[in-house]
């Protein structure tokens, strides 16, 4: 991804020399970022999705002043540690915090630089991203979710987000068409050693429910899912795991704050999230237990077919993740309450008494916020640590 970055170039007698490492560094810091750093006209800043200035050195202050009709905060003063850089920098910092402007300077080694800079890339790449972003309710939230009701005009006022919202009525009718449209993962589905009929029976669910996301051009959709076990016999498992395979954001039993969140978390880390109950929290040692019938299909190494815990109908997943890093993530619907930390899975299980896919995460703080102050059931699972970028994202999310 490029990103237009405002270039203030030293006033050394050795101007020249000084442009060319300054070029240089803003290469290697690329590279070591993966986004590009490209020197843009003023006017073109505006455009940007964040605000980034590279003081390329001693006096460079005055131009700071022709450049900042044309930045919008927070700006990001970047510094290369060389020629007075962080100097003037500092100088600047001040002048804009007398003013009241929000803005701070990135500075320090290459490494620490390009981690930070690439977290604020996709922190306000998201910001960006999330006005206009549509996502469907199909459904009111399950009887049980009794704090998980959202106000749509509040929600689009604070976040950008547009909700929509979907009668079971008219997913039934998508249902009774009894179509699909084939592709890799209905395919590699239809490979495994299951019942046929219940596999097209949840398939069908599937294409009912990928037509009303065309249909209404959303980005997610969460599903009022146990009014399928009467008339359908089947559930929205199976549904969601290939809806999320494909990048629309599948949530559960009709939970709107929680597939916002799972729509935050999947964009600010380009990772598949799993959605999930806690189901036990062991205090010594610290760890605590997720479990549910469903994730995306491109997240598991590995996976079996299984009933629905609850009806024992259906076609759910039981997945196996990859022992190692993990977040663990919940927003309220408003993003004005988190909760997020960094965890390790350390054992997949297989347990009677709960959902399908079940990990152990070992998680040595936040556990005991859980209990006291918990945003709503479902949490929000992703492979790696993203902590610190999700903190970030809250940083600068008004």
């Amino acid at each position: 991804m490029k990103i237009g970055i405002g270039y203030l170039q030293s006033m050394n007698a050795d101007m020249e020399d000084r442009d060319v490492l300054n070029r240089n560094y803003l290469e290697e810091l690329s590279r070591r970022c993966g986004h590009t750093l490209e020197i843009v006209q003023p006017e073109a800043l505006k455009e940007e999705a964040m605000t980034v200035v590279f003081v390329g050195g001693g006096g460079t202050e005055g131009r700071f002043l022709k450049l900042e009709p044309y930045l919008k905060e927070p700006i990001f003063l970047l510094t290369s540690g060389e020629n007075n850089s962080l100097a003037a920098s500092m100088e600047i910092l001040s002048y804009l915090r007398q003013k009241g402007v929000q803005a701070e300077i990135l500075h320090g080694d290459l490494d620490d630089m390009a981690a930070r800079l690439s977290d604020l890339v996709q922190v306000f790449k998201v910001e960006k991203e999330l006005q206009g972003l549509r996502l469907g309710s199909v459904g009111d939230p399950s009887d049980w979710l009794i704090s998980s009701h959202v106000d749509a005009d509040q929600v689009r006022e604070k976040t950008g987000i547009e909700l929509v919202s979907i009668s079971m009525e008219e997913f039934f009718a998508e249902i009774e068409k009894h179509q699909v449209e084939e592709n890799e993962y209905t395919r590699l589905l239809r490979s495994q050693a299951w019942p046929q009929a219940e596999m097209q029976k949840s398939l069908e669910i599937y294409g009912a429910l990928k037509r009303l996301c065309q249909k209404y051009q959303l980005n997610g959709v969460t599903v009022r899912c146990f009014d399928l076990l009467g008339p359908v016999k089947s559930t929205g498992c199976l549904a969601l795991a290939i809806l999320n395979a494909e990048g629309i954001y599948g949530g559960c039993e009709g939970d709107m704050p929680s597939l916002i969140a799972m729509t935050l978390i999947g964009k600010l880390t380009d990772q598949p999230v799993f959605m999930c109950n806690p189901s036990r929290i062991l205090s010594q040692p610290k760890q605590i237990i997720f479990a549910h019938c469903t994730l995306p299909l491109t997240m598991p190494s590995a996976f079996r077919l299984m009933t629905h815990f609850e009806s024992d109908l259906g076609v759910a997943l039981a997945g196996h993740l990859r022992e190692g890093e993990a977040t663990v993530f919940k927003c309220s619907a408003l993003m004005d309450r988190y909760f997020v930390q960094d965890g390790e899975i350390v054992e997949n299980l297989n347990e009677k008494h709960l959902c399908r896919t079940q990990i152990r995460v070992s998680m040595p703080q936040g556990l005991e916020t859980l209990l006291k102050e918990p945003i709503g059931n479902h949490h929000l699972i992703v492979l790696g640590h993203y902590a610190s970028r999700v903190q970030e994202f809250f940083r600068f999310h008004h």
